[in-house]
């Protein structure tokens, strides 16, 4: 049991740092926003993460 809550943490920690690295702190914020949304239930709060994630990913590379 304490294997897999060490993997799925350095999972999520690496997760973290590839968005924070791919889109900055705007990614960074989206990806708060859906976890406090899912944990709080909220379900406007994950969908503002959800689309300021989609407008990330979905912007043209300058």
């Amino acid at each position: 049991m304490p294997a897999i809550a060490l993997l799925s943490a350095v999972f999520v920690v690496g997760f973290e740092q590839f968005v924070q690295w791919k889109y900055g702190t705007m990614g960074i914020i989206g990806l708060l926003l859906i976890t406090i949304g899912i944990k709080a239930n909220s379900p406007a709060c994950s969908s503002i993460g959800a689309v300021v994630l989609a407008l990330m990913v979905a912007q043209p590379a300058l």
